[in-house]
């Protein structure tokens, strides 16, 4: 344990950050899982669950908790997924 007291301080922020930004990145996976889940079943709130998710990654980029291109990614596979959920469920 650090003896400076600024050095005592910043422990203790980094430890407040890293929990905010370890709940965001589990409400961020949440979303994408409910947002593909619905998509499979064929569910009528699968748009509305994929564009939840999508804000959710925008919002984690925006705030740096996740990089911008990662949160692009992302936000492109979840739309693959949804999509071709979406087209399979219909066709059937």
């Amino acid at each position: 344990m650090a003896n400076i007291k600024s050095q005592i301080k910043r422990i203790r922020t980094n430890e407040q950050a890293h929990e905010r930004n370890k709940a965001a990145k589990s409400e961020v996976k949440t979303r994408i899982k409910t947002a593909l889940h619905s998509a499979e079943a064929g569910a009528a709130t699968a748009a509305e669950d994929v564009r939840a998710a999508a804000k959710r990654l925008d919002k984690a980029a925006a705030r740096g908790i996740i990089h911008r291109n990662q949160a692009a990614n992302r936000k492109s596979a979840l739309m693959r997924r949804a999509a071709a959920s979406l087209s399979a469920t219909s066709v059937e």
